[in-house]
């Protein structure tokens, strides 16, 4: 994977423990206090959100399907975020405080008029710890002042293509070959995995040019935190002060039917790279997978940092959502974990 900030700066130890690894999800909304659906928050650990969210549907006596979630949670981490139950009617059987299993807890239970629907986020605040580190402290402070400066390239991180890539080539097996995927939830991952392949693909290929943080003619500029993009004819020096402060972001392709592409350049780079795998795109068009657009650059809000102890590191910031953190720690330094799977965001 091409870097933009250079090759890291020495190593470290990431997720050692799970409070490690800190994450406390920001809805998009407020809910309203009122309506058919039971919003709980909820910490865990050691758990996958799609754990959290059979056993709430057991402990409430309804059907899974009458759970819902905005995003998935990493298993090997502390962390908290909200899931509804339609509950229409019944009190709340649930209330702050209470565990749900060993190492889930609520802390905080309201109500709300809808179901929480993925992707209905404003993002996710971040404390990481690393330890074991070995690298210069000034030159990681300098790093990381920059990072805060420029952003980093906004790769999908090794958790959307599961263990050792093993959804990706799980995807190729399904539909190149044949082979049957049992499940919506999985076939919406492998298909996910693909476009995050050809996603990153792009994006690499754009840091390397070093356009990745830059507006060209004919790009699809986006606006941060947000899905909605429009087309750049020309760079003018309005969009050069957007760009440099974050508000804006050339972006790159989530493969499928239909949307608006780029043009000129941007567009022939991008044509040219599906074309390495012009059956899997085939594919997810066949499968009426919608085209999508993604932001190239990633503005971690808030970047703060401290040394707690020698050769430990602190983190502190702010990602939007389908963002990875672990991208962030990668412009800086050669994290290792241990052998675990972990769920993407």
């Amino acid at each position: 994977m091409s870097r933009a900030h250079g090759d890291p700066l020495g190593t470290a130890q990431l997720r050692s423990r799970p409070e490690d690894f800190r994450v406390e999800e920001e809805l998009g909304f407020t809910p309203s206090g009122a309506g058919e659906h039971l919003m709980l928050r909820v910490r865990k650990r050691g758990w996958t959100t799609e754990a959290v969210a059979r056993r709430l549907a057991e402990a409430l006596g309804i059907p899974r399907g009458r759970v819902s979630f905005a995003g998935l949670k990493d298993r090997h981490a502390e962390t908290e975020q909200w899931l509804s139950a339609h509950l229409p009617g019944a009190a709340a059987p649930l209330a702050a405080g209470e565990e749900l299993a060993d190492g889930v807890r609520v802390v905080a239970a309201t109500r709300n008029a809808r179901k929480l629907r993925r992707g209905a986020l404003a993002g996710d605040r971040f404390t990481l710890r690393l330890r074991a580190v070995a690298a210069p402290p000034a030159a990681v402070d300098a790093r990381l002042a920059a990072i805060a400066r420029r952003g980093v390239p906004n790769y999908f991180g090794a958790q959307r293509f599961g263990r050792g890539g093993r959804n990706l080539e799980q995807a190729r097996a399904w539909l190149l070959e044949g082979q049957p995927v049992r499940g919506r939830t999985v076939r919406g991952l492998l298909l996910s995995a693909v476009r995050a392949e050809l996603f990153n693909r792009v994006l690499a290929a754009r840091v390397a040019d070093g356009t990745w943080e830059r507006l060209l003619p004919g790009d699809r500029a986006g606006l941060d935190g947000r899905g909605s993009h429009f087309a750049v004819e020309a760079v003018d020096e309005a969009l050069r002060r957007r760009t440099a402060r974050g508000e804006i972001h050339p972006t790159g392709p989530l493969a499928g039917t239909g949307g608006e592409g780029p043009g000129g350049a941007p567009a022939a780079l991008e044509a040219a790279i599906l074309a390495e795998e012009p059956e899997l795109t085939a594919a997810l068009e066949h499968r009426g997978v919608r085209a999508d657009r993604r932001a190239l650059r990633l503005m971690p809000r808030g970047l703060i940092w401290r040394w707690p102890a020698s050769g430990e590191l602190e983190l502190r910031f702010t990602l939007t959502s389908g963002a990875y953190a672990t991208e962030v720690v990668a412009e800086l330094l050669e994290a290792r974990e241990p052998e675990q799977g972990a769920e993407a965001p």
